[in-house]
Order: C-alpha cells, then sequence, then structure tokens
C-alpha cells in the first residue's frame, strides 16, 4: 500500500512512506450533558440524557450554497527512466501515458522518453468572503492551468489561485463575483470527540452530497510530516469531497476536509480535517504575501514509551524525545541535543512527538519559543529562535570494519574507524557486530551504531562500560540504523529470545 493522493499515486516527495492503510488525500455538535448523578455520589447511576441525532437540513439549506465544486485542467511531464515514478501522480490518464512510454522505450531502446500530458482532476471548496474568496486543499488545484468553479446556482466562474501551501495542504482561490453567501467560522478547540459533524463536498463527482458522523478524534498526527493535528471523523469522505467544508452541529465550519485512510481508495470509517483555524492563519498569509511560511527546528523526535521514561527517569511516559539535532539549526544554536525530551512549549505541555511538530510548524520564522527540556533527570528551560523550515540529507550508511571488541547488554560492540566516524558525521558511536540476550530481545541489529547510552555520547568501550554500570534497570541506546536514528531501551533483566 502506498500514500496516495484522492485516490491516485503520490507525489514523489511522498514516496518513501509505505503505510500499512492506503492513505488518500481527498477530501466531518450536539454535546451530551453530563451527569450530575455522578457528582452525587458513586452510588447514583450515571444519567445522561438521550438527545436525537441532529436535524442537519436547516445547516444544508442555510450553507450549502457556500460550498463549491471545482474542476482542474492543465499539463504535467511523464517522464521514463531509472527513476519511473513521477512527482504529481494524481492522474490515471497519465499514469497509461506512463506506462506507454516505459513500453516504448524498452521495445525501441530510447532512453529518457517524456512527454506533456494532460491532467483533470475534481474537489470542492466553501466560500469565506462575499467578493468570492474561497479555500480548498492544495493538493485539488496542483498542475492545474485553469480552475472552473461552479456554485450551487449553476454560475461558473474561472478561479485565479491566489497561493497554496504544500506543508499544510491549504490553497486560496479567488473568483470575480459579489454578494456570495459565506460560511460561518466555529472555535476547533471547543470540539469535542463524539459531538456530531456534517461534511459537504462533491465524492466521485456527485456534487452538493452531505454525510454526517462524529468526532472521533482531535489532534491526530499523520505520518505525512506536515505537522497537522487533524480533526478525526467517521463522516463518510472520498475523492472529491477534498477541500469541502466540515460543519460542527451549530452550522460553524470547523474543518476542512483533506484526507482518509482506506485500503480500497474509498471511504472506510477514518476521515481527516485539517482544523479551520490552522487553514485561515494560512490564508491570511496567502493573501498578504502569496505565499504561507512556517517555522524550522532542526530536530528528530520520537514518542516516549514507559521503558525510555524509566531509562531518561521522566516522571511519566510523555513529551518529545529528541534523536538528532542537525548542526547549525536553530535547535542546535540553542543548545538542544539529542537524548533530551521536549516536555513543553511557551507553557503548552507536550505529551507525543507529534505537538513539537505541529507546534513548530504553525509558528513563524524568526519567533522565539521556550522549550521546557528534561536532561539527565532535570527540568529545564532554552529558549529558540525558529528558521525557515527546510530539509536535510540523511546521513550516509556506516561502512565495515574490524577491532576489538566488547559484550554489553548482549551486544557485541566495536570502536568505529575513522572513515566510519567521517560516514555518519559523529565523533561518538560504537558498532554492534552481533545482539543477543536483552539487546535482542528489545530490536538491536548487527551494523547499528550506538552514538549514546542514556543521553551520554560513546565513543570508546570505556565509556560505554561508565554508562551502563551508571545506569538502573532499563538503558536507552541512541542508535543509527543506515540513514534513520531512534532510540532503544533495553532493560538488563529482559530474557533472551
Amino acid at each position: 500500500m502506498t500514500l496516495h493522493f484522492c485516490g491516485h499515486p503520490a507525489p514523489r516527495q511522498y514516496a518513501h512512506l509505505r503505510l500499512g492503510l492506503a492513505a488518500v488525500l481527498c477530501a466531518g455538535g450536539v454535546a451530551f450533558p453530563s451527569a450530575h448523578a455522578a457528582e452525587a455520589g458513586t452510588d447514583a447511576p450515571a444519567n445522561f440524557a438521550t438527545v436525537g441525532v441532529p436535524d442537519f437540513s436547516q445547516i444544508t439549506r442555510r450553507y450549502g450554497p457556500t460550498v463549491v465544486n471545482i474542476s482542474i485542467s492543465g499539463m504535467r511531464q511523464v517522464s521514463v527512466g531509472p527513476d519511473t515514478s513521477d512527482a504529481a501522480g494524481d492522474d490515471n490518464d497519465a499514469d497509461s501515458m506512463q506506462q506507454f512510454l516505459r513500453r516504448f522505450q524498452q521495445q525501441f531502446g530510447g532512453t529518457g522518453a517524456s512527454m506533456q500530458v494532460p491532467v483533470r482532476g475534481l474537489g470542492s471548496g466553501f466560500i469565506v468572503s462575499e467578493d468570492g474568496l474561497i479555500l480548498t486543499n492544495a493538493h485539488v488545484i496542483a498542475n492545474a492551468s485553469d480552475v472552473v468553479v461552479k456554485l450551487t446556482d449553476r454560475r461558473e466562474f474561472h478561479a485565479r489561485v491566489i497561493g497554496s501551501d504544500r506543508k499544510t495542504d491549504i490553497a486560496v482561490l479567488k473568483i470575480d463575483a459579489r454578494g456570495l453567501p459565506t460560511v460561518s467560522i466555529g472555535n476547533p478547540a471547543e470540539l469535542q470527540v463524539g459531538q456530531w459533524v456534517l461534511a459537504v463536498g462533491a465524492p466521485y463527482g456527485f456534487e452538493n452530497s452531505v454525510s454526517a458522523g462524529v468526532v472521533s478524534a482531535k489532534g491526530r498526527s499523520l505520518p505525512d510530516g506536515s505537522g497537522v493535528p487533524f480533526i478525526q471523523t467517521d463522516a463518510a469522505v472520498n475523492p472529491g469531497n477534498s477541500g469541502g467544508p466540515l460543519f460542527n452541529a451549530r452550522g460553524e465550519v470547523v474543518g476542512i476536509n483533506a484526507q482518509i485512510y482506506s485500503r480500497t481508495g474509498g471511504f472506510q470509517g477514518l476521515s481527516f480535517a485539517i482544523p479551520i483555524d490552522l487553514a485561515l492563519k494560512v490564508q491570511k498569509q496567502i493573501v498578504a504575501t502569496g505565499h504561507a511560511s512556517h517555522g524550522m527546528l532542526g530536530v528528530t523526535v520520537q514518542e516516549v514509551n514507559q521503558a525510555l521514561a524509566e531509562a531518561f527517569r521522566l516522571p511519566s511516559p510523555t513529551g518529545a524525545l529528541l534523536l538528532d539535532v542537525q548542526p547549525g539549526s536553530p535547535g542546535a544554536k540553542a543548545g538542544l541535543l539529542p537524548g533530551d525530551v521536549i516536555v513543553g512549549v511557551d507553557g503548552k505541555p507536550i505529551t507525543s512527538a507529534g505537538d513539537v511538530q505541529t507546534l513548530v510548524t504553525m509558528a513563524q520564522p524568526g519567533q522565539r519559543l521556550l522549550f521546557e527540556v528534561w536532561r539527565d533527570g532535570q527540568p529545564g528551560h532554552l529558549t529558540v529562535t525558529l528558521g525557515e523550515a527546510g530539509k536535510a540529507a540523511s546521513p550516509p550508511p556506516v561502512p565495515r570494519a574490524d577491532t576489538q571488541a566488547l559484550s554489553l547488554l548482549g551486544l557485541q560492540l566495536r570502536p568505529l574507524q575513522p572513515v566510519e566516524h567521517l560516514a555518519i558525521g559523529s565523533a561518538a558511536g560504537l558498532l554492534v557486530e552481533a545482539a543477543n540476550g536483552p539487546a535482542q530481545a528489545a530490536g538491536m541489529q548487527a551494523r547499528d551504531v550506538v552514538l549514546s547510552i542514556n543521553g551520554k555520547p560513546v565513543a570508546s568501550l570505556d565509556q560505554a562500560r561508565a554508562a551502563v554500570k551508571g545506569a538502573g534497570g532499563t538503558v536507552a541506546l541512541l542508535v543509527q540504523r543506515g540513514g534513520e536514528k531512534l532510540f532503544v531501551p533495553i532493560s538488563q533483566s529482559a530474557p533472551s529470545r
């Protein structure tokens, strides 16, 4: 299964993601009163009031005309070479043409065959200003040279793309019209799990379709690297719902339908919406400057589980554990180190690794943030000035060499050779020659490189012995495996497999 955009293969920048469920970027109260009896005493039964399914017909009548259908056309380059993946990957006709070119190349021995092929697509959007400002998803209008917006009264307009932000998947369109109906904006922070929501859009081209469901979760982080805290719902959302609004039971827009998880490419009970407050923040930037900017910290983070919390002497398994800090990055300049655990940012608690990504992505370059950091069993504070969002290259794999080894935690370790230090870009590191006992049970593998033990860099066998000797029952190893880093907790009393 691969990551998909609206039921079609994903762009090259997402091709490294391989999920058990195919993610489809395609595009969902009445609160149940709490029981007063529960407050009176434990013997009194909970008396939750029964509330029926809300009547969404009034919302549909009033705000249905604010939802628009979007169709796009354009061209994109299809090429065939050693890498046959395509950057846009959102049109079946283009995929068929790519297969044709590949067969042509194989038959006649050509190289680098390429041509322009047409792109067509459908999506949804909604009107946010009377003079024709429209919000939708960035992937809806990708590769578009012509964008046509159709209103519920059947009027059609050629829209101008003011700008789009691929990081958050938000795009802003403008049509030449006046006196248009507009949506009412809600507050996603007030939205509660279990409340009713309504999705409106054009699934598979069926215009102005309505589906209802409940909020399944909030602040959901997805493996798309966007940093968006998605609203998860079970409202039916399918390809063509992209960019359509998600209403609460009061008729207020609380999100933009953007993604689903599916094994089939169609709805299977999991849909995700971009919170509207985030979308409006991006919209404001795009209208003002034509683009959106995002903060950059320059770190790689990992979730903290119970074993890692014990290894780092955290009070509870919470926060974001730093795997890597890029040299010269804002995080490095502020003093962040691998093995630090970020437990708060600007007074907001960090419960998961995704929380850091969200806060940094939504911040502006140059913005100063106060980080609460757990280091060596003690809390501390660092002020970070964020940079501009960007990407860093992964370090190359570690070559093999032979030298004296040490048996530790079931690991056969040896120091790295000078050329190996250069290859991984680190002065620290011990190579794992074999993993047995507790280390094997924890998932350690031969060819892993141990960079630190319980946050202490190790470059020699003596340093490794000392770090393990001073540790408790669980030891956290920062490991480089190929081009990736991760923390592996090892229980010194764990049985062998």
